[in-house]
């Protein structure tokens, strides 16, 4: 039988994971309206009774951005559910094939990394559904915080697991770690998968009452977190000697902006352990702290996104992969950085302007900078269904192209 018919998704990589991570995050650009623009007197978030009370109470810019938030989050994080589940069963088919014989024997081993992640960032927008969306959840929410803090033990399990494997693999011997095609940042992927492990681990650090619970998410954040660290700079500067010497490589050029989201969830992770410190352990910080510190990971960003816009722009990445018939599993990296940035903005402008008194809430410059954070957000929207057409939507001719 012919497969000229086949979606080029049909063509499997553990890279397709990004797509469900790309809705997950969409979803959590969603919540940044509930977070910092409904009052949630008493609670570090928004729940169901703060937001139907903002709904009733509030006027029409106020409706109408719950309405938008909250349509947002169920269709975003129905499309995260729904590629993961697809996701599942395609990796489960895939290792059955001699494909991925090959791709275990390679440096794109590491790319299984990126179920991990996606399996993390599914839990944090189950969680994001749940205060949205059930009445009464913050009741019981200290019940649910080990049930939380399991969950992503047994996905930090995994991401050990296969990160193991590589390693181990590579490290043990000689020779099998290809340098030469190293020459992107496709290895800062477990890095990526750990700080969003870290990140879900940190949640309870700053929202539970009881003082073990805390306690234990600031230690399990802190360890997956600074393996994170220790992991990226190690691949990125292995990565940038290659680059130099071989160009980058073009169907991983997206990799060059992982930093932008790395940065977002690891600037997270800090300010939720900071904030458990304080109402726990009465440690205490000031918001010119806080803003000073939002602006250095946000400068990290910009570099970043400055360096890989100029790559991708130099090698016509976006004609040849994203606005042709021409695909790459690899061009769901580009959603990252994109939903990263929108999502730093608004704790940048909140947490940082607004709460050193920089700024007033609500005000023109408030607004001026959040509307940067609101056009990239609608920016990657448009671009994760663009790519779901492309990879997802009705045999074409065109075959994806594997990014290492």
């Amino acid at each position: 039988m012919s497969n000229t018919a086949a979606r080029p998704a049909d063509s499997y990589s553990p890279l397709y994971f990004l797509a469900s991570l790309g809705a997950g995050g969409l979803a959590v650009t969603f919540f940044m309206y509930l977070m910092f623009w409904v009052p949630h007197p008493g609670k570090p978030v928004p729940t169901f009774e703060d937001i139907s009370a903002a709904f009733q109470t509030g006027g029409a810019p106020m409706q109408a951005a719950i309405v938008v938030a909250v349509l947002g989050i169920a269709a975003m994080a129905f499309l995260n559910v729904k590629s993961l589940i697809w996701n599942l069963s395609a990796f489960s088919a895939f290792k059955k094939t001699a494909s991925y014989q090959t791709l275990i024997n390679s440096n794109a081993e590491s790319t299984i990394m990126a179920m991990p992640l996606a399996l993390a960032m599914t839990v944090n927008a189950m969680f994001i559904v749940g205060l949205v969306f059930v009445p009464g959840l913050w009741s019981i929410i200290e019940f649910l915080f080990p049930l939380a803090l399991v969950a992503f033990g047994l996905i930090a399990v995994l991401a050990f697991r296969i990160l193991a494997q590589f390693l181990g693999r590579i490290l043990s011997q000689g020779g099998i770690f290809d340098v030469t095609a190293n020459n992107s940042f496709a290895q800062m992927l477990p890095a990526f998968a750990l700080s969003m492990v870290a990140v879900g681990f940190s949640a309870p650090a700053a929202m539970s009452q009881n003082t073990t619970t805390v306690g234990l998410a600031l230690v399990l954040s802190t360890f997956i977190g600074t393996a994170a660290i220790v992991y990226a700079l190690i691949a990125i500067f292995t990565a940038f000697n290659s680059m130099l010497h071989h160009g980058t490589a073009k169907e991983a050029g997206p990799t060059l902006m992982v930093v932008v989201p790395i940065m977002t969830v690891l600037g997270i992770m800090f300010l939720r352990q900071n904030h458990g410190l304080h109402t726990t352990f009465d440690v205490h910080g000031s918001g010119a702290e806080t803003m000073v510190f939002l602006a250095r990971l946000l400068s990290i960003q910009i570099v970043f996104l400055m360096l890989g816009l100029l790559v991708l722009r130099r090698q016509g990445y976006f004609t040849d992969f994203v606005f042709s018939t021409k695909t790459s599993p690899g061009s769901y990296a580009l959603v990252c950085p994109g939903v990263a940035l929108s999502v730093m903005l608004h704790f940048f402008v909140n947490k940082g302007l607004v709460g050193a008194g920089i700024i007033d809430k609500f005000g023109s410059a408030f607004w001026a900078i959040t509307a940067i954070a609101l056009i990239s957000q609608f920016a990657m929207i448009a671009l994760v269904l663009r790519l779901n057409r492309q990879h997802f939507g009705k045999p074409s001719q065109s075959s994806a192209v594997p990014a290492e």
